[in-house]
């Protein structure tokens, strides 16, 4: 699995020391291609319309959530994700901060934020969130091959 082996690359050239760290860059002028494909994917859930949104992933992308294996993208929308946005009257994310690095064709972000959903039933959730993807360019197109998110509740102020 070709996403496997890039996820397998990122992990290595970020462990394995000062070496690999001469090559990670902050993506120079390929930052803001990047920085868009997360900004569309971000927008497309606000929305609460993920069409479109599979040419944000490779063909070949895994896709983890909060200790899952979803498969490809295309399997997490037509299985979770697209059911899933039907029940929701909104979704808000806030205090987005974005980490990314780059080493060739290779991108590696982190995302945390916070995010709020208010459901057609029950109860409002509100959550602090992380995902990481790892993106691949293609040309001059980015695409992510693999995207592990996660979600915990606010702890209580102190």
């Amino acid at each position: 699995m070709k996403s496997l082996a890039y996820v397998c690359a990122a992990v290595a050239v970020g462990l394995s020391g000062a070496p690999a760290q001469a090559h990670r860059t902050n993506c120079g002028p390929q930052r803001p291609a990047i920085e868009r494909v997360l900004a569309d994917y971000r927008s497309a859930i606000e929305r609460l319309d993920a069409q479109g949104t599979e040419r944000l992933f490779a063909a070949d992308s895994a896709v983890f959530e909060n200790g899952g294996v979803e498969g490809t993208y295309a399997n997490y929308l037509a299985h979770h994700l697209g059911p899933e946005l039907g029940h929701f009257r909104s979704f808000r994310f806030a205090d987005h901060r974005l980490d990314l690095w780059c080493d060739g064709p290779v991108a590696v972000a982190t995302e945390t934020y916070t995010y709020r959903i208010e459901r057609t039933e029950g109860a409002p959730i509100e959550r602090r969130g992380v995902t990481t993807s790892v993106l691949r360019r293609t040309g001059r197109n980015w695409q992510i091959v693999n995207m592990h998110g996660s979600s915990r509740a606010p702890r209580p102020a102190s």
